[in-house]
């Protein structure tokens, strides 16, 4: 997992904050944090909580998904999985260790199901394999 970086996090909050046409005020009320806090996000001092991002998300209209994104919390795929990562990041009934326990487990059985799944064939003679069952 990517590690968290909180200031182009905040300038990326202070940006859709500033494209929505709120205040700091504002944006800390509709999302339901004090506007000191909020400010110390915007600035780089503070590390948001999934939690706190999901309500800054829902208040900005935009998706929890990107701000997590934003934030180095999820890796930016191409949708594997990324609703269902970021339903357990903002989960309000388990905490941190028990939410990247269950993202190891999601981690680990992709991982499995990939290895397992069938490669194309590819042609030329250095990708040719000759397997046990074939000898």
């Amino acid at each position: 997992m990517a590690s968290l970086n909180v200031g182009s996090l905040g300038e990326y909050i202070r940006e859709q904050r500033r494209n929505a046409q709120y205040s700091l005020r504002q944006l800390a009320e509709a999302a339901g944090v004090s506007n000191p806090y909020l400010s110390q996000i915007e600035r780089g001092l503070r590390k948001p909580s999934a939690e706190i991002l999901q309500q800054i998300a829902k208040a900005l209209r935009i998706s929890a998904e990107t701000l997590y994104v934003q934030a180095g919390i999820l890796e930016e795929r191409r949708g594997e999985g990324l609703e269902l990562r970021a339903s357990i990041l903002a989960d309000p009934l388990i905490n941190e260790r028990q939410k990247q326990a269950l993202l190891a487990v999601y981690d680990a059985f992709l991982k499995e199901n990939a290895a397992s799944a069938p490669r194309p064939a590819t042609d030329g003679p250095a990708t040719q394999h000759t397997h046990r069952e074939d000898r």
